[in-house]
């Protein structure tokens, strides 16, 4: 498969990925910079891999990197706001993906990589380097916790 339609293919599930473990403009680059390293390691990719799998364990790199480079970067003083804004965009659920990147880091990606990425426990064990039964239970505290949250929510 050519990579851009490996791009296309798993491109919105890789966002939501990274947007569950980043604020959005890390997450936009976290998802870029996933890509880019992709586009070099995908011809030395064996033909039976999780495509999906593989893209969300680079995903979940790039997003360690940008905490890590966060964590060292000065913090700079802004200035007020001359007035206050509205979201841009009231769909774009901020207060959801918030709630999700609060939640402790083995849930989170439980979470990010099961319901987001929509990959099956073992491969989202694989990727956390846990078993299979601890991201289950990983995901479904996680779940807890938002249902709690935000009730009267869909399942």
């Amino acid at each position: 498969m050519p990579f851009e339609a490996v791009v296309q293919l798993h491109g919105p599930a890789i966002l939501r990925v990274c947007l569950a473990l980043l604020p959005r403009q890390d997450a936009e680059d976290a998802w870029s910079e996933t890509f880019l390293s992709a586009l070099g390691a995908y011809p030395d990719l064996p033909i039976d891999a999780n495509v999906q799998a593989w893209l969300v364990t680079i995903a979940k790199h790039k997003a360690i990197d940008r905490h890590r480079t966060a964590a060292r970067a000065p913090e700079l003083a802004a200035d007020p706001p001359d007035s206050a804004v509205a979201p841009a965009d009231p769909l774009e659920h901020a207060d959801l993906r918030a709630a999700v990147r609060s939640l402790p880091a083995a849930q989170r990606e439980a979470v990010a990589f099961h319901y987001l990425a929509d990959l099956p426990y073992a491969d989202v064990a694989a990727i956390t380097g846990s078993t299979e039964a601890a991201s289950r239970r990983a995901a479904a505290d996680g779940m807890r916790t938002l249902r709690r949250r935000f009730p009267g929510g869909s399942d």
